[in-house]
């Protein structure tokens, strides 16, 4: 498989995921059918344009229209199906999950195409995993998953963003290194969500008696 084919690969399966978690996501606000097309197509492809944006590339979804078929369809799918399921929040976070697991390597795969180094790639990771995610909850009133205390979200993208630029510097094939990144990310995620994998945050300490103010 070359490498323009497993990162557009990438970006669909990043789109239908994601477009499954917006449309769940407009489901719990109780939106109408347009409001799910257009939560679902947001998540879609927000974290995709803000990459595609940055790196002067056309942007994925412009190039290839079809990306916002396949969202609506997915958006129109689950406003028929979501009432069958028993915790629509739960299902959201374990799409959210796979979706997060595709999105990193997608992002990774864009970045390693455009030659960049490093740090770049880890940023577009992370931004291709986060974005989508973070517009839909704002949208949709909901505290941003990836801003949860202690929550390991962007942790994950980092993490997985990470373990493939280790991976290619280590001589291994772009696709072991991307299949490396999913696997760090979903590992991660589904250890916060089912196991309570939580990184410490910063509590405040209430000034010592006769300390002075800053």
């Amino acid at each position: 498989m070359d490498g323009f084919s497993l990162q557009h690969g990438l970006d669909y399966a990043s789109v239908l995921v994601f477009a499954l978690t917006g449309a769940l996501a407009a489901s719990r606000s109780q939106l109408d059918i347009v409001g799910f097309i257009f939560i679902a197509c947001l998540t879609a492809v927000g974290g995709g344009t803000l990459r595609d944006a940055i790196l002067n590339r056309e942007v994925f979804w412009v190039a290839d229209p079809l990306m916002l078929g396949v969202a609506t369809v997915a958006a129109v799918l689950v406003f028929f199906t979501a009432h069958r399921l028993e915790s629509r929040y739960r299902a959201l976070l374990w799409f959210d999950a796979a979706a997060l697991a595709v999105a990193v390597p997608a992002g990774v795969a864009v970045a390693l195409a455009e030659g960049q180094g490093w740090p770049i790639i880890l940023v577009m990771g992370m931004i291709t995993g986060c974005m989508g995610g973070l517009l839909r909850d704002v949208v949709c009133n909901e505290v941003p998953l990836v801003l949860k205390q202690g929550e390991l979200y962007a942790t994950c993208a980092l993490a997985g963003s990470l373990g493939a630029v280790v991976a290619g510097g280590l001589g291994l094939p772009q696709e072991l290194a991307l299949l490396i990144c999913a696997a760090l990310v979903f590992t991660l995620r589904a250890g916060s969500i089912a196991l309570g994998w939580r990184l410490p945050v910063y509590r405040s300490q209430p000034p010592r008696p006769g300390a002075p103010k800053r």
